[in-house]
């Protein structure tokens, strides 16, 4: 299916200046081709966030930036390269490291978005003269035609989603903001970036935290924490062993525990005592690590959970009521009831159990295709 510019929000009688985040990837490249395409005046800004080992194997600034280049070569537009990463450092990276030290396990791309994409870099594009901004996420943006309020919605294709990151834009940044490709499905992203010879159309999608990279994540993490090895127990009370630091697990993860052999003398192969183990809870008093046998435990499952932080798009809670909400983002919408929302906390309930719900992570609500905010998991 091939797409005209004019399947897009922006109308032909409303041209921008609008500034594009060229981050080397596919997304941003074809979302910068899009809005030129619409007859916007497109410049696009490569923002560098991480510089703390820009010369190793690891980080792809580099790279990325060379990608970037060639794109606006091809696309036919200017492109500037901005340094945030005092800005990342300070904001993001943290916050971060905060997080991990309280035991819990935060997602810094949701930070990253609020902070720097949707703040510092929005900030320069508005030097720079720019009406708008536009990234490669898969997400959209309306303005209700009630209310006058600009909605954050679900992209269209429903695997590439990536409204839970940008929960936390509020009325001033959503009213700037552009995301072409959320009208759009993957493949026929992929599509037209190889139809108009951009050179990274097969380039594969980054994953993982940015300033991580493909490193493992414990080597990554053990440079900037402290660690303290304790015991691994239980929920009968058995020491199956030692962890490394309680800041290196996260609830529900099911490798690296180092305990896969534990087991009951006498039991039969197939027994429950074969399950795999899962990390179920965290003692940060006692410093132990708890775990479990089976997915499903009663341990990993919640009915209830609550958040604090809490942003709303809209800029009012929601009023109590049913909703739908994810605790983590590879997740199905589960429904929900809001118990309480206020301007900082909120709780839900789940008819059905959720399966390890994890402090740090972000609680994101939904009205159908409408993100209405959300906040960060507490208990």
């Amino acid at each position: 299916m091939s797409v005209s510019p004019s399947s897009f929000s922006s109308s032909s009688a409303s041209r921008h200046r609008v500034v594009v985040g060229l981050s080397g990837g596919v997304d941003s490249a074809v979302t910068a081709y899009l809005l030129k395409k619409q007859g916007h005046e497109v410049v696009g800004i490569f923002m560098k966030n991480w510089e703390d080992d820009d010369d190793s194997e690891f980080c792809s600034s580099n790279v990325d930036f060379v990608d970037a280049a060639a794109v606006a070569d091809v696309i036919g537009i200017e492109i500037e390269h901005v340094n945030f990463a005092a800005e990342y450092k300070d904001r993001v990276f943290a916050e971060f490291l905060r997080e991990y030290e309280a035991g819990r396990t935060p997602n810094p791309d949701v930070l990253c978005n609020a902070e720097i994409k949707f703040k510092a870099f929005l900030d320069h594009a508005m030097r720079l003269g720019a009406e708008k901004i536009a990234t490669g996420h898969y997400a959209r943006v309306r303005q209700n035609d009630e209310t006058r309020l600009f909605e954050l919605l679900k992209g269209l294709d429903p695997s590439k989603d990536q409204s839970y990151f940008l929960h936390r834009l509020n009325q001033a940044q959503l009213s700037r903001s552009m995301f072409p490709v959320g009208e759009l499905h993957k493949t026929e992203v992929r599509r037209i970036a190889e139809e108009i010879g951009l050179p990274n159309a097969k380039k594969k999608d980054s994953t993982g935290i940015c300033f991580i990279g493909e490193r493992p994540f414990r080597d990554f993490l053990n440079r900037y924490i402290k660690h303290e090895p304790g015991p691994i127990i239980d929920d009968r009370g058995r020491k199956l062993g030692r962890h490394v630091g309680l800041s290196f697990y996260t609830l529900g993860q099911r490798q690296g525990l180092g305990i896969g052999g534990v087991k009951d003398k006498g039991v039969q192969r197939g027994a429950g005592d074969h399950s795999p183990w899962f990390v179920a809870r965290k003692d940060l008093e006692k410093n132990t690590l708890r775990v479990v046998q089976g997915h499903d435990h009663p341990w990993l499952l919640s009915h209830d959970l609550q958040a604090q932080d809490a942003s709303w798009i809209s800029g009012h809670p929601p009023v109590q009521g049913s909703c739908a909400a994810k605790s983590r983002y590879r997740q199905q919408d589960a429904q929900c009831s809001v118990v309480h929302a206020d301007g900082q906390t909120f709780r839900l309930h789940f008819p059905e159990a959720q399966w390890a719900v994890t402090p740090g992570q972000s609680a994101v609500l939904y009205d159908g295709d409408v993100c209405l905010g959300g906040g960060v998991i507490t208990a």
